[in-house]
């Protein structure tokens, strides 16, 4: 267990927490959310140890280990991969090396003898005879195969490097475990390995993560960073972000009588008990749901951007058709004799593993790149607004006010009232909207091309990777607004509660061809499952 007391650190003028006082305790995952800028990653660093407060203090249980996942991907160039994820345990790691360094003495003496002994107790203790299999166990579930585990860190690339620090973190069942973003890089499997492995972890794990499934999947409770405090709630991260709306709701309308506001609370508390996971920890979440009262739900200070994707011409059948469509890029062949038709109502989402391939299959459509071969053609009722991963080119060197960048693109209204009023429903108010385009933050930037994108009024959308760079509650507004959306959309995303509530077509890029679903993202992962079950059968 964990305890925080009376916790508070300020930057100069600025509190980040004041007065925290709570418990993470053991068989409990704790989401550890807050608005950008609310200080996540440093209340973990305080956690850690990395950083102290100014006030207040940390306590872990004694005889406790707290593992952290690392954020450096270079710290460890020189040594083995097997090794860095035994390093996780730094005593046992250093019992090893103790051990090995006496066994090399030519002159081992007495005294080494009974040292030696003491180390072999310490380290059977400590499991240690088992080591080399479990931080294999782990890198293989990650992903990382055995050919691999004797490598260098040095020869390894960014995604391999940060699937073995994640399994340094998860070695040897610490009692604590702290993972900032571990998510990001992950594959799909590598995130469903991760996911089935928090859920039957029995210690006690504190994660911040951009991923809502992943947090709907393994967390049990969300620990909420806002005004300065902590707050903690039963359930996953739909079920916070439910209860604040509600709260926030029962709060504007504090003429409604309490017994008409109870019955709404235990209609909603019913609803997510009867989703609650189907893992281990169901059943007594679904216990601390049931005993939630009407003072348990508070509103959340969180600011939502309004996203909303509005249509000037309705669109006909014909669509977009792609045949053949050949490229190279640099001796790679990225996209191979790729054909489909996009038809009426279609929200394809694109997936595969070659994240240039989906970039340059977008550039292509919106005509910004030539293919080697094939073509493709738009409807003439269609008009298209594209997201590109790499925004740059819009920002970079801007001297233009904000107000200013947004109105070369506002084809009807370009008055100062109408894009200040515009610019405030995506979170710029005040002298924000007067700051130079070229200065603004990744988040602010993609705020500013949606509201390019919104300003079109098109009626099919291309977003490439568009919650790169986005905050929870943005990510939450533009996955509303894209359901929400009355056209056709095509895009990619590695956010898979984005991919899943938005697409009803997937389209997979393969280097043997093009695997076309008229699916759900979950049925088509479902899909993937059960032929790779049938196939191991058979093989």
């Amino acid at each position: 267990m964990i305890t925080v007391n009376n916790v508070g650190l300020r930057y100069g003028d600025r509190k980040l927490f004041e007065d925290v006082n709570i418990k993470f305790t053991p068989g409990n995952c704790y989401g550890l959310i807050g608005a950008n800028g609310a200080g996540k990653s440093t209340f973990l660093k305080i956690l850690s140890g990395e950083i102290e407060p100014q006030n207040g203090n940390v306590a872990l249980t004694p005889g406790e280990r707290l593992a952290v996942l690392k954020q450096n991907h270079f710290e460890y160039e020189d040594e083995e991969v097997i090794k860095v994820v035994i390093m996780g345990h730094s005593r046992l790691y250093e019992i090893m090396q103790e051990k090995d360094a006496i066994y090399m003495k030519a002159d081992f003496s007495d005294e080494d003898g009974m040292r030696a002994a003491e180390l072999e107790g310490e380290f059977a203790e400590l499991n240690g005879w088992e080591a080399e299999s479990e931080a294999a166990i782990l890198l293989k579930g990650l992903g990382i195969g055995e050919e691999i585990h004797t490598k260098k860190m040095a020869d390894l690339d960014g995604a391999e490097k940060v699937k073995v620090l994640l399994a340094q973190a998860l070695f040897g069942k610490p009692d604590v475990l702290l993972l900032d973003e571990p998510t990001n890089h992950l594959d799909i499997k590598a995130i469903q390995w991760l996911e089935e492995f928090l859920i039957n972890f029995e210690n006690t794990v504190i994660v911040v993560s951009h991923d809502r499934h992943f947090l709907n999947k393994v967390c049990t409770h969300i620990a909420d960073l806002d005004f300065g405090k902590i707050q903690i709630y039963v359930g996953n991260y739909d079920f916070w972000y439910e209860s604040s709306q509600l709260a926030t709701r029962m709060s504007q309308d504090a003429n409604r009588k309490k017994e008409e506001k109870i019955k709404e609370l235990q209609a909603f508390i019913a609803r997510f008990s009867a989703n609650a996971s189907k893992s281990k920890q169901a059943t007594s979440r679904k216990k601390l749901l049931d005993k939630i009262s009407l003072d348990d739900i508070k509103p959340s200070s969180r600011k939502y951007p309004y996203v909303n994707f509005s249509i000037e011409r309705e669109i006909g059948n014909d669509l977009l058709r792609v045949e053949g469509l050949t490229k190279t890029i640099e001796g790679e062949k990225v996209l191979d004799n790729l054909s489909f038709v996009m038809n009426k109502d279609d929200k394809i989402a694109l997936v595969g593993k070659n994240e240039l391939a989906k970039t340059t299959l977008f550039k292509i459509l919106m005509g910004e790149m030539e293919p080697d071969s094939g073509s493709f053609k738009w409807g003439i009722t269609t008009s298209q607004a594209y997201f590109p991963k790499d925004n740059s080119e819009y920002f970079e060197g801007s001297d233009l006010s904000l107000v200013d960048w947004l109105r070369q693109f506002s084809p009807k209204d370009d008055s100062e009232s109408f894009l200040r009023g515009f610019l405030g429903r995506m979170l710029f108010s005040g002298d924000e909207v007067l700051k130079k385009a070229s200065v603004l933050s990744g988040g602010e930037k993609v705020r500013c091309m949606l509201s390019k994108m919104m300003l079109s009024g098109s009626n099919v959308l291309l977003l490439d990777e568009p919650t790169n760079h986005l905050d929870l509650e943005s990510i939450t507004a533009l996955n509303n607004g894209l359901i929400n959306y009355k056209g056709s959309i095509i895009f990619s995303s590695h956010d898979h509660q984005f991919v899943g509530t938005i697409a009803n077509r997937i389209l997979e890029i393969t280097p043997s061809g093009l695997v076309d679903k008229q699916m759900t993202y979950d049925e088509y992962l479902e899909n993937q499952e059960i032929q790779q079950q049938v196939a191991k059968m058979y093989s």
